[in-house]
């Protein structure tokens, strides 16, 4: 049996490399090819394309890069074709993966969808783009259920992915002692895993560090980004730079500053009152504001319902705004213990066993019927 994936990014990437793992243990002789990175490589996957190519975040920034994807677009096209899998796997990264579905159906291929495209944030009729391509979907977050009900689709709900890879996480007990450091001034700074978000955040961050001199900012980077994008937090004498153990400080932080994405919600599951930020470009942000259909961007109050974490975008994400809130979260008790109690909440509705095990299991029976 065969397998072709598509991830376009590092959380793609981690949950994509999971569900391989899941699927060879039910079929130790399946066979995984696909564009994706690092991880799913690791767990045997035959990459030919690595998601830092395709990482473009924002509408300007899609638009300047249009050549670049329209030419892997062409070579994921071919490398399917070659391959000739048993199922097309296609692991969130909407716009890419939406056309590869068209693709992949045309030509006969069963097409299933790990992670949904976020159609509920935005352009609801996609769904309906969506179910003419897709043979199986299955989602992560308890709503998104419901909300494919309204377009009289039946998907699975196979529980949460990042909540896998929490509770599958073993801290490294020396963690702290390679910083000198104790856990209780510690703050985690997380400026996102893409170019972007890191060009446009690490400035304000680096801002916001300097008025915690007591506190050890220890800042989370991504291996495949340039460090001098860093260079602001780097410079600070209370600033270090971390890659590879996210989780290592989530266990330990007491706070954490997190740009609005995945990692709002590992934050979450490690029980770390966090600010969320977000910032893009001018033109994206004008754009994304206008289309944009939920009232919250983090995962955490969009899972919730409500707001458990304070959100800053754009203009508001500002280091006199952020220095404020996280302020708030050091110093108020009462207000800490809301945003855990919140917390709580999220993990409740996320707690219903491993997606990815349950992914691979219907994925393969799904191919047996």
């Amino acid at each position: 049996m065969k397998f072709y994936f598509v991830a376009g990014e590092r959380s793609g990437d981690l949950h994509g490399s999971n569900l391989i793992f899941s699927l060879r243990k039910l079929n130790p002789n399946l066979k995984c090819r696909g564009f994706g990175g690092d991880a799913m490589e690791q767990a045997g996957m035959a990459l030919t394309v690595h998601y830092r190519q395709l990482a473009f975040m924002g509408f300007a920034e899609v638009l300047a890069n249009l050549k670049t994807i329209y030419d892997k677009l062409k070579q994921c096209k071919r490398d399917i074709l070659t391959f000739n899998p048993d199922a097309v796997v296609l692991i969130d990264y909407a716009g890419f993966n939406l056309r590869i579905a068209r693709f992949a159906r045309a030509k006969g291929f069963r097409v299933f969808w790990y992670i949904s495209p976020k159609v509920w944030a935005w352009n609801q009729s996609r769904a309906t783009k969506l179910k003419a391509v897709v043979d199986k979907m299955f989602v992560i977050l308890p709503f998104e259920k419901d909300f494919f009900k309204k377009f009289h689709w039946d998907v699975d709900y196979v529980g949460n992915p990042v909540l896998d890879a929490v509770k599958a996480h073993r801290t490294d007990p020396d963690f702290l002692r390679n910083y000198n450091r104790s856990s209780s001034n510690v703050i985690a700074l997380l400026p996102g895993s893409r170019k972007q978000e890191v060009s446009r955040l690490v400035p304000v961050l680096a801002e916001v560090a300097i008025k915690f001199p007591d506190y050890q900012f220890i800042t989370a980077r991504v291996d495949n980004l340039d460090e001098v994008l860093y260079s602001p937090l780097r410079q600070l004498p209370n600033v270090k730079l971390l890659t590879g153990s996210t989780y290592d400080l989530l266990a330990y932080a007491k706070a954490a500053v997190v740009t609005s994405g995945t990692a709002t919600l590992e934050t979450c599951l490690f029980r770390v009152p966090q600010v969320v930020v977000y910032k893009t470009s001018p033109v994206s942000y004008q754009i994304g504001k206008r289309l944009i259909r939920v009232p919250f961007i983090s995962l955490v109050n969009l899972i919730a319902g409500r707001e458990v974490v304070k959100e800053l975008i754009q203009t508001h994400a500002n280091a006199e705004e952020i220095i404020l809130e996280l302020s708030r979260i050091l110093q108020d008790t009462i207000y800490r213990n809301q945003i855990i109690e919140g917390y709580q909440q999220v993990i409740n509705l996320l707690d219903t066993g491993s997606a990815s095990e349950q992914t691979a299991r219907l994925m393969l029976n799904y191919l047996k019927k």
